[in-house]
């Protein structure tokens, strides 16, 4: 199936390959900036209590988040899979492991969706709930839209979109995905062992 991206030259490729993949890096490091600034109000209103979490205010379960950490975690390591797999003309493989990434995905939402359904009263109107709830909220609508990112690299790439040595969209959802993975470490040694 001929596509536009191969009636580009290589040479033409190469050049806005590389445009892309900065002004795709750009995108990571001001989403990075994102949470950063809410991490570390955060960390503010924290260390200006003298008591944390507040009084009356239970911490959130360990069990649940560290499940959910597993099955993102392993995301990460399906979607590595699935980049090697395309790399090495193996596309069995690379729609296996891509699915697999999307499947693990709905996994950790769903996990988080439980986790929100079933938190404890005394967070709504305190501090530490805003604060989880906006940070790991946001970390929600990245995993979110980072599956929606996967289900449309999956499509392209059955649709003959990417070739063996074409694939940007691939390389930037490996990315994002792994971006996802780092962003949720931080966000559970705060809220869930520190």
């Amino acid at each position: 199936m001929a596509t536009h991206a191969l009636q580009v030259s290589d040479a033409e490729y190469q050049e806005v390959r590389s445009h892309r993949l900065l002004g795709f890096l750009f995108f990571l490091i001001s989403d990075s900036i994102l949470f950063c600034s809410f991490i570390f109000s955060y960390l503010y209103d924290r260390s200006a209590s003298p008591m944390w979490p507040p009084a009356g205010v239970e911490r959130p379960g360990l069990y649940l988040a560290a499940v959910n950490s597993i099955v993102l975690f392993g995301s990460g390591v399906t979607m590595h899979l699935a980049m090697e797999a395309w790399r090495h003309a193996n596309r069995t493989r690379f729609t296996q492991y891509i699915i697999a990434t999307i499947v693990l995905g709905i996994g950790f939402l769903s996990g988080q969706a439980y986790e929100y359904t079933h938190l404890h009263d005394t967070w709504w109107g305190s501090v530490f709930g805003a604060s989880f709830f906006t940070l790991t909220g946001m970390h929600g609508f990245h995993v979110f839209i980072g599956v929606c990112f996967l289900i449309t690299v999956l499509l392209q790439a059955r649709n003959g979109v990417y070739d063996q040595n074409r694939y940007f969209g691939l390389t930037a959802a490996t990315l994002y995905w792994h971006f996802v993975d780092v962003i949720w470490v931080a966000l559970f040694f705060l809220f869930y062992v520190y």
